[in-house]
């Protein structure tokens, strides 16, 4: 009687651990799967480095256009100037 008690309570016992290590299992393979959807979220909402230097380069032709007519106008205010004041 007694041994039947004993392999009752270690029977109950393994089966409390067991279900705890399968939910344990089902919850870090719930993790991964969360880990990877942000990994593909993460992707897709980086840039790329192509688009990074087409972006700069759409940049620096702006500013060297923006440039071009600065120096353009302050060259004819000097013209005017040279004009007029001699």
């Amino acid at each position: 009687m007694e041994m039947m008690v004993w392999n009752t309570l270690l029977t109950a016992m393994l089966a409390v651990v067991g279900f705890m290590v399968m939910e344990k299992f089902k919850e870090v393979n719930r993790l991964g799967m969360l880990i990877n959807r942000t990994r593909e979220e993460v992707a897709r909402e980086h840039i790329t480095r192509a688009e990074v230097h087409r972006d700069l380069e759409k940049i620096m032709v702006r500013f060297d256009t923006g440039f071009k007519k600065l120096e353009d106008k302050i060259d004819a205010l000097n013209a005017r100037r040279e004009i007029h004041g001699q």
